[in-house]
């Protein structure tokens, strides 16, 4: 475990996936992962993983410096439950250029200078909220950033963005399915959690 207390963040982890109503690890489909979600915090730029209502780990990442929102061209990161639709980038080695979702042979160093391409790992997601639903369309992804000196402060064009070491992890522990939340509250407050939550369920908004 990194980062926050994990005795508080299984409390504020099951509190907020209690009030979202995806506890249960059941699924009559077996190749959806419904065991891991993530929770993605823009106040606090870090996304909790968590495995049958545990907390698992915590990882440094980047929302969009444009804010939040899914309109077209806007290069916003959309808020709500999205699940990860495309696992892109198996086994190729770390810090590899991915263009059009396709390796280029090129291998970048951590903060190489003057390149900000996607590199490692993609998991394009999908949209299942009214106020996600160009989600998809729009190519958002969780994806590994050269600019991780940049992590921790908003920083994507609409994408999440993670260390390749932490990118890496992330995608061997998940599968097709799994849930993403996105949510404008702190991981360490449990009553902006339930807030969050309670504003992630109510679909009656285009954009967050």
């Amino acid at each position: 475990m990194t980062g926050l207390p994990s005795r508080f963040l299984l409390v504020s982890a099951l509190s907020l996936l209690a009030l979202l109503g995806f506890t249960s690890c059941e699924s009559t489909n077996f190749s959806k992962d419904t065991r891991n979600k993530m929770i993605v915090s823009v106040s606090d730029q870090k996304m909790l993983l968590v495995r049958d209502g545990s907390p698992i780990k915590t990882y440094k990442i980047s929302t969009s410096k444009f804010g939040v929102g899914d309109k077209p061209n806007s290069n916003c990161t959309p808020l709500g439950r999205m699940q990860v639709a495309k696992k892109i980038g198996d086994k190729i080695p770390l810090g590899s250029v991915l263009k059009n979702r396709r390796p280029t042979g090129e291998i970048l160093k951590p903060d190489a200078p003057g390149r900000d391409p996607i590199v490692s790992r993609i998991l394009w997601l999908n949209g299942t909220e009214a106020r996600n639903k160009n989600a998809f369309r729009r190519t958002i992804y969780i994806h590994g950033t050269a600019e991780e000196w940049r992590l921790g402060s908003p920083a994507s064009f609409g994408c999440i963005r993670m260390g390749s070491r932490d990118v890496c992890d992330l995608y061997n522990r998940i599968g097709f399915g799994a849930d993403v939340f996105v949510i404008r509250g702190s991981l360490q407050s449990k009553k902006s959690n339930q807030a969050s939550a309670s504003a992630g369920i109510a679909a009656n908004k285009t954009n967050g």
